[in-house]
């Protein structure tokens, strides 16, 4: 005996069989080539936004938070592993990351406004940025350092004898990467190097 769930997915059935019996075959299958080509379309503009090649094609960044974070473990060291500008900001996660695009599409009006096209209005802004990015990290447990650390698989023995305490007390704290990690890849405004941030970011390494 037909259920009425049943019945009622017949009836969707029934409906989308019809609405395509009227606009024929050949246009379902042209709309089917259309949605595929406009999904494949839009996943490579994304994934074009997410390379360091994109993040650093504008001066602000080049000259600015590029050049600093290339005197950084991140960008070179004794592994070769290396993280890019994405995999530090920007979710791997695809909802994640349909919201990061949205928010950074404040980045491209203060472009054009030239909020920070100078080295002194960036210098300026340093420490509102980086209380922005702070904030975000905070907010979502160091998601994105995550990507590659994790406390799971992090091998006390292996670490010096400050990192290692200082690394287990974060975690029976409950405190996330950027609590402690702040100017690891960039540099810290004044107002955080003068409480002596740097330090502990490098012992903590």
């Amino acid at each position: 005996m037909a259920t009425p769930q049943d019945v009622g997915k017949r009836g969707l059935v029934g409906r989308m069989w019809g609405w395509a019996k009227r606009i024929g075959p050949w246009t379902v299958v042209g709309l089917f080539a259309a949605g595929i080509i406009f999904w494949g379309g839009f996943n490579w503009a994304l994934e074009i936004t997410n390379t360091e090649t994109f993040c650093i094609s504008c001066h602000e960044m080049e000259e600015n938070v590029f050049k600093e974070y290339r005197n950084t473990i991140h960008y070179t060291n004794r592994t070769g592993v290396r993280a890019t500008c994405p995999d530090c900001h920007v979710p791997r996660e695809w909802r994640h990351k349909i919201v990061r695009k949205i928010q950074a599409s404040n980045e491209l009006w203060h472009k054009m406004l030239g909020t920070i096209n100078t080295p002194a209005k960036f210098n300026a802004k340093r420490l509102e940025l980086a209380q922005h990015e702070w904030a975000r990290m905070k907010a979502t447990d160091s998601r994105e350092c995550r990507n590659c650390h994790d406390y799971t698989y992090m091998d006390f023995a292996e670490q010096g004898r400050r990192a290692n305490r200082l690394h287990e007390q974060g975690f029976s704290e409950g405190k996330t990467c950027i609590d402690c990690h702040k100017g690891i890849a960039h540099s810290l405004p004044p107002i955080d190097q003068q409480i002596g941030a740097p330090k502990e970011s490098a012992a903590a390494k």
